[in-house]
């Protein structure tokens, strides 16, 4: 029916402002189709059991096998950026004042202690894994942080007295690279308007109303909600040929407006940024607006952080000129992939042809089955020949293993970061300047994931903490130096002050070798005899405590050796008069007759020496019960008595 296509209007009631972010929204998801292909793309292969799951699936082979290479590489990759970013359980932020008044060792322990406690909440670790799969899987990690209150109460006897546990405090949110949508061709990040997509019931709606509402505003929600229960009822009840024509209602994920208004799903846009208001002629910096059903604002405010863009954090692996969407290692290795995949099921094809050759049959043949001690009946003419394949295609397996080396190299994973060396004969120097040379990438790519991520999550975070701290609290964290937890009582001023937290967890496995072979180069140098006073034996145990992670095993304490030692000499002395007693047992001497007598006396060492070290010297008379001599590592009951 004609006009039939516009009679939507009748039903909603649009947003000037509401419509032009949700323009916005497909305009700039259009403009990174080919990334979006992409990040499906490599997804298919790192989680496909064959090729059919793949782009690969037109190959014309009858195996489809796929070698799960470009997985193993993101496991790898995951695996080390996790050890790095997460090496041990350890206080790893340090607290920058920017005035003098806030460079105090209390202001530094207050936003220090409460940064642990932050950080070591379970949910901190759960996104932050998440965001670097993001960043192994799309070449993009983005995430924000959220106040939450997880407190609950709960009945403590005696009394049965009502107590409040849980995590108070602010998490970082991992954020899909793809419902997330920003102008790609803006100078950086932070200046970029932005607009995340989410997905939330209606129920979710309503609770998201209730707490967005207040005393002024609550009869103007109380209206968004019906208006939002009716356009549904409406639109449930046109016909069905109904049709919208304006392309900024069709919500991704839905054939169309009317199935996506009858799923009982809502879209929420949330826009990030600066951004022209034509209902009022202003331009609003630094706006926050939701709009739902992608034609209607429930909520419009300035951005409550502190910070003067929006509080969105996002890092990329390999960055592009002039586009902020960056591409990730695992993108440009999916045509080597393709590769492995072709030559395995080549392979495997040419076996199958020469374990079963098709034949090549001439002249009459009556029919038979092929296989062993067939009969083949023929006539004078006819005859039945197997056809040889092309066997020399099985010696394509060091081609492979030359192509996954090199997708290794090419994701910036080493081989030495796997455990395998290069061939070659190398010293014991040039080993380590080959490795440390063979993982920059991967140091770099690591660092760029904490200077540009994880250092701005988490002074959001603190930001997010200063702003919602309202009264005193009680935290606790353990302090991996002193092995205790530590318990501190915050108010709002402790937390106030300018200055940066700076995380310094990533440290790449070769920078820890490095440093522990420079320090042993320097042992072996002429020049530690001038400097060696200088040097405290105590933090260099320390220093090599952090460096094999150790801590967890207690095995450092000061001069602890020479207790131990101390404690094993006194053994020994026990042992070697036990020893003594039971020679002398045979004999009916006793103890003060071989003292007396020298001759005696050396008669008795030389048979306790041969009971304990048969093989070994006789040892010469220099007093008695002195105790034993030093033992050959591994050789059991050895030593000597003097």
């Amino acid at each position: 029916m004609a006009g039939r296509s516009v009679d939507y209007n009748n039903f909603i009631q649009p947003d000037r402002q509401g419509c032009e972010i949700a323009n916005n929204w497909q305009t700039w998801d259009s403009l990174r189709d080919e990334f979006k292909n992409q990040i499906k793309e490599v997804r298919q292969y790192v989680y496909a059991t064959d090729t059919t799951k793949t782009t690969n699936q037109k190959l014309p082979w009858k195996n489809k096998t796929t070698i799960p290479k470009l997985c193993q590489i993101r496991d790898n990759l995951n695996a080390n950026y996790l050890a790095s970013i997460f090496p041990k359980r350890k206080n790893n932020i340090v607290y920058e004042p920017e005035t003098r008044d806030d460079d105090t060792m209390a202001k530094k322990e207050s936003i220090t202690g409460y940064m642990c406690y932050a950080t070591g909440y379970k949910r901190y670790k759960e996104e932050i894994r998440k965001c670097i799969l993001d960043y192994i899987d799309t070449g993009n990690a983005i995430a924000a942080v959220e106040w939450v209150d997880e407190r609950v109460e709960v009945l403590t006897p005696p009394g049965n007295q009502k107590t409040q546990v849980g995590y108070v405090g602010p998490v970082p949110v991992r954020i899909n690279p793809l419902d997330v949508v920003v102008n790609p061709i803006a100078p950086s990040w932070y200046l970029a308007p932005k607009i995340i997509r989410s997905i939330v019931s209606m129920g979710e709606v309503k609770d998201i109303l209730q707490k967005l509402s207040t005393d002024e505003d609550k009869e103007a929600y109380q209206k968004l909600w019906t208006y939002m229960k009716e356009l549904r009822r409406n639109f449930s009840q046109a016909p069905e040929d109904f049709q919208v024509r304006d392309n900024y209602l069709n919500v991704d994920g839905f054939t169309d407006f009317r199935s996506y208004l009858g799923s009982n799903y809502c879209e929420i846009l949330t826009f990030y940024g600066d951004i022209y208001d034509p209902e009022t002629d202003e331009y609003l910096k630094n706006y926050k607006i939701m709009v739902v059903d992608r034609h209607k604002v429930i909520y419009k405010k300035p951005n409550p952080s502190w910070f003067g863009y929006p509080p969105i954090v996002h890092v990329g692996w390999r960055y592009r000129q002039d586009n902020l969407w960056a591409m990730g290692p695992l993108a440009n290795l999916v045509g080597m992939q393709y590769r492995l995949d072709h030559i395995e099921n080549l392979k495997a094809d040419i076996f199958d042809l020469i374990t079963f050759p098709p034949l090549k049959i001439k002249g009459y043949v009556e029919d038979f089955e092929w296989g062993p001690f067939a009969k083949i009946h023929v006539d004078a003419d006819g005859d039945v020949e197997p056809i040889a394949p092309q066997w020399n295609v099985l010696q394509s397996n060091e081609e492979m293993r030359s192509i996954m080396a090199l997708m290794e190299e090419m994701a910036g994973s080493p081989k030495e970061a796997m455990g395998f060396r290069t061939p070659g004969e190398k010293t014991k120097y040039e080993v380590q300047r080959l490795e440390n040379a063979a993982s920059r990438i991967f140091q770099s790519k690591i660092g760029q994931f904490e200077e540009t991520f994880l250092e701005e999550i988490q002074n959001m975070m603190l930001e997010s903490a200063r702003r919602n701290v309202t009264s005193a609290m009680l935290i606790k964290y353990f302090d991996s130096q002193d092995k205790i937890s530590v318990f501190l009582d915050l108010t709002p001023d402790d937390l106030a002050g300018q200055g940066k937290v700076r995380p310094w967890a990533a440290r790449h496995f070769a920078e820890q070798a490095e440093m522990v072979q420079n320090l042993t180069t320097l042992s072996q140098a002429p020049l530690w005899q001038a400097i060696a006073p200088h040097f405290s034996t105590i933090k260099l145990a320390n220093l090599f405590e952090d460096m094999f992670e150790l801590s967890q095993y207690d095995m450092i304490k000061p001069y602890i050796a020479l207790a131990e030692q101390a404690d094993a000499q006194r053994i020994a002395n026990a042992q070697a008069e036990m020893v003594m007693m039971e020679a002398l047992k045979d004999t009916g001497l006793t103890p003060d007759d071989v003292t007396l007598d020298p001759q005696i006396q050396q008669q008795s060492i030389n048979t306790v020496n041969q009971i304990l070290s048969p093989t070994q010297p006789q040892g010469q008379p220099n007093g008695f019960g002195a105790g034993l001599g030093q033992a050959s590592a591994g050789s059991g009951r050895q030593g000597k008595v003097y």
